[in-house]
Parts: structure tokens; sequence; C-alpha cells
């Protein structure tokens, strides 16, 4: 049985969190899409893509010094301000390193976000916005 969300205002609407998840997870995939165009469009060299896409998950070197600090150093990658910030930082000032550094974020966030990854809570690793992920779910 899906885990059902009440909202308090009402007390009487009940969504399944599944199909929040699943269109949290649509909507990563259609990020991590529109990223990949993005960098194509910009002239992003298609051998690099798969190395840069995987460079923001080294903002989770912070859990070496626990998971306060990790969940901070991580979300503060992996979100769509700081992507969407550096896109628009390299268009407007028309330096393409720092738009293809944006686009590359842009589908980071989208491609975690299609996986299930969320935005990290303090408690553990595990527990994201998005629910909790790995074995103990």
């Amino acid at each position: 049985m899906a885990a059902m969300t009440t909202y308090p205002a009402t007390g009487q609407v009940a969504v399944p969190a599944a199909t929040v998840r699943g269109w949290l997870r649509l909507e990563g995939a259609a990020a991590f899409a529109a990223g990949l165009v993005l960098y194509g469009w910009l002239g992003g060299p298609w051998l690099a893509v798969l190395p840069l896409l995987l460079l923001p998950d080294l903002s989770a070197v912070g859990y070496l010094r626990g998971p306060r600090l990790g969940a901070l150093t991580y979300n503060v990658v992996h979100n769509w301000a700081l992507g969407l910030a550096v896109l628009g930082i390299g268009l407007a000032t028309d330096i393409a390193p720092i738009a293809i550094a944006g686009a590359v974020l842009i589908a980071h966030v989208g491609m975690d976000r299609a996986a299930g990854y969320g935005l990290k809570l303090p408690t553990s690793f595990q527990d994201t916005h998005m629910g909790r992920i790995g074995r103990d779910r």
C-alpha cells in the first residue's frame, strides 16, 4: 500500500506519496534531457559529458565530517537554483564554459531526481526530500 500524505489545511485531502515521487522523478528526467540539450547547443564536448556529470557528486565529501555538514555541502550543489544561476551568468556574460557548467549542473540534478535521489536531510545520507533511499527504506 502506498504511503499517503494528508494536508493539514483541510485534513481530508490525501495523495499517494508514490504519485508525488513519480512526478518529481519525471520532472527530473525532463530536466536531465533539457540539460543535455543545452550542453550540446552550447558546444560542450561530448567526450567530457560523463565525467562532468559525475563531478557534482564530489560535494558529498562533507559527509566525511558528519551528516549535518554532508547534507549542507551536498544540497548547495544539488539544487535547481545553483544550476540555473550558473547557466544564467554564463549566458548573460556570453562565457560558454560557465553556461556549460550550468547545463551540467541542471542535467546532474535532473539525473539524480530521475533516479529517486533528492536533497539530503541532516539526519542521514539516506534521508531525502523524496523519501528514504537505500536498502533500509
